[in-house]
């Protein structure tokens, strides 16, 4: 099968399901020790700094740190995470939370400042974790899946993707028929409108592929 014969030689090579937004909870706080861990910060505060003023300020730093979480994330991909990078991320972040509050009490300015230094390390965290499963993802051949968690509502879900790494004109048809008949099965759901995108991907041992966008009706993915 050459180039010219691939259905529309349009089959894009990166499938985007749900790109709808909304507000949500923080992927931290799905972790099963976060409540735990903030109730502990948020009242041992306090204790953490000579000056009054820092009190206050470290107290919404951590009581909105969910919230400020999802606003900060700026992804255009569903904040969808792997348990295991979720509890690379939750480790990451109560070791250094933890070895602040191991200090007695710090300057002015000190304990805030560094709140909002592991307020962006954690930020940074959960982006890496959420791009790097995707990227992983798109190494596979055709359509694919893997479990996650939603930071949404914290409840299980899974990413479906296309994975553009086929190195056979018979592994693109297999990819390409099971990429039309998976949006046949999402379509025949007949439940709400949902865009699914197609981008180009270029690579040496393949031609461009055009944009293409084909819209499906669905709620949800076929499990």
């Amino acid at each position: 099968m050459d180039a010219h014969s691939r259905p529309d030689q349009a089959l894009a090579l990166l499938l985007c399901l749900g790109m709808t937004t909304a507000l949500a909870w923080g992927c931290l706080q799905c972790d099963p020790n976060f409540s735990e861990k903030f109730s502990y910060y948020r009242h041992h505060v306090n204790l953490k700094s000579w000056w009054v003023g820092d009190i206050p300020v470290s107290g919404v730093l951590l009581s909105e740190w969910s919230q400020n979480t999802m606003k900060e994330l700026h992804l255009a991909i569903p904040a969808d995470i792997t348990r295991e990078k979720l509890d690379q991320v939750a480790g990451a972040v109560y070791q250094r939370m933890d070895q602040l509050y191991q200090g007695k009490m710090y300057f002015p300015g000190y304990f805030p400042n560094e709140l909002r230094a592991i307020f962006r390390e954690q930020v940074r965290l959960i982006q890496n974790a959420i791009i790097e499963s995707r990227i992983d993802c798109q190494r596979h051949c055709g359509i694919f899946q893997y479990e996650t968690v939603s930071c949404i509502n914290c409840t299980d879900s899974h990413v479906v993707c296309f994975g553009y790494y086929c190195k056979s004109p018979s592994e693109w048809q297999a990819a390409v028929h099971g990429l039309l008949s998976y949006i046949h099965a999402w379509h025949k759901q007949n439940v709400g409108t949902r865009a699914v995108c197609l981008w180009a991907h270029w690579t040496t041992s393949h031609p461009s592929l055009p944009f293409t966008e084909h819209k499906v009706s669905g709620t949800a993915a076929p499990g």
